[in-house]
């Protein structure tokens, strides 16, 4: 089976092209993770500096689902927020369920550093702006965070906010200084790299089509090929089969959007004014950035339950743009895409063990970058008994996701939130 293309900006600027051959024959290892996205690819490394003999499998080709066409933010948190957490769990488990988020960001940073990875472009700062005015409420929850978690925040009034980002829309913003964004499938690839280096073998083109996963030796099955393992990690995302029908059930499939824009600095210029990212703050909002020493947009947003992509991709997401920022109108698009995240009912990873031996690291809710990196992390120091970090994770389980009544209620409560921002907007006309 040949990897299906999909043109992206990433898959355009990838800087290097390898291949890993198909799973073929019997193979024997103490670990086999399924999924090669971020996730995948982290816990096999980690599992491979400690020992372990790893086998990846991937359907497609390193990092091609929603691992390596994303927005590239890398920022501490979750796709819920903190209040929400703490609802579940506490407020003591929700911090150190922060603080593990907080981690992950540092796990990619380092993991980079460590590397020279200079293909991953990292470029400090993401800016969370907001279209209406919060009346104190914004910079209030700035000092809080830098006071509790001691992040690098630091709050815009709208003065600075509107010289940085040119459009009467923002009212106010928190630059995190200590986040950053970067070309994620460049990273993927070379996580794939030091992996394959350490021992990791990789097969893509290997779809799981069957597995036996009750007994201590599990037995996981591609078209060509048996692995044998101690362990089975599954980490397959938005993407994962019917071969592992407990997770299939367990989340939502939601597509999102991405486009980028000609090669136009100065009419780019004119409406964007710092290397920061933005991240539209409204619960339905956009996410965007430069890229390309700041000649283009890369612009992200709109969520649907659709699984096919619509035809007007890039219209959909341009007329965003323009609202925003009147003065593209004339930017034209060059290429637009979707991808498909995993999203749990509860909004938190999905990370455990589902029996012995079979351990889980999936659903990070369109908040990845971090996510993947401390999931694969504490799912790798499970197997190994490192530490039982992993079960922070345990209130949030493998909870049904509603089946055709859940996409129905999820695609409701997205135009539920448009409608919510849209009214915030308004009042503060």
């Amino acid at each position: 089976m040949s990897p299906t293309y999909i043109d992206t900006y990433y898959s355009r600027t990838v800087a290097t092209s390898e291949t890993y051959p198909a799973a073929t024959g019997r193979i024997q290892a103490d670990v086999c993770v399924i999924g090669g996205g971020l996730a995948g690819l982290t816990a096999a490394l980690k599992l491979a500096r400690s020992g372990r003999k790893v086998v990846l499998l991937e359907a497609q080709r390193v990092a091609w689902g929603a691992s390596g066409r994303n927005g590239g933010f890398v920022s501490a948190g979750y796709a819920t927020g903190l209040s929400s957490i703490e609802r579940r769990v506490g407020k003591d488990q929700a911090k150190e369920l922060f603080l593990l988020s907080m981690e992950g960001v540092e796990i990619v940073r380092r993991t980079i550093d460590e590397f020279g990875i200079k293909d991953a472009k990292l470029v400090s700062g993401i800016a969370k702006a907001v279209r209406y005015n919060s009346r104190g409420a914004l910079q209030a929850a700035c000092e809080t965070q830098r006071r509790e978690f001691g992040l690098n925040l630091r709050y815009l009034p709208r003065d600075e906010v509107r010289s940085l980002f040119v459009s009467p829309k923002y009212h106010e913003a928190v630059l995190d200084e200590g986040a950053f964004h970067f070309h994620p499938l460049n990273y993927g690839r070379a996580l794939a790299r030091e992996a394959t280096r350490l021992g990791v073998v990789i097969h893509e083109s290997s779809a799981v089509i069957s597995a036996d996963l009750d007994s201590a030796q599990k037995i996981v099955r591609t078209k060509d090929a048996q692995i044998v393992a101690q362990h089975v990690v599954f980490t397959t995302g938005g993407y994962t089969g019917a071969m592992a029908p407990a997770l299939r059930r367990a989340f939502l499939p939601i597509a999102t959007y991405v486009m980028l824009t000609e090669h136009a600095p100065e009419r780019v210029q004119s409406a964007i004014r710092t290397s920061a990212a933005i991240l539209d703050d409204r619960r339905a909002g956009d996410y965007y950035r430069l890229v390309d020493n700041g000649s283009r947009i890369l612009w992200g947003g709109r969520i649907t339950t659709r699984r096919t992509d619509p035809r007007d991709i890039a219209a959909l997401l341009r007329r965003e743009m323009v609202k925003t920022y009147p003065q593209l109108a004339d930017l034209k698009v060059e290429v637009a895409w979707s991808g498909l995240m995993a999203y749990a009912r509860h909004l938190m990873p999905q990370i455990g063990q589902l029996k012995p031996g079979v351990w889980y690291c999936t659903a990070f809710g369109g908040h990845g970058m971090n996510t993947t990196a401390i999931g694969g992390t504490v799912i790798a120091e499970g197997i190994t008994g490192a530490s039982d970090r992993y079960r922070l994770f345990t209130p949030f389980d493998l909870a049904w996701n509603g089946g055709i009544l859940g996409l129905a209620t999820a695609q409701l409560t997205y135009w539920a939130y448009q409608a919510s921002d849209k009214a915030k907007e308004f009042r503060s006309r």
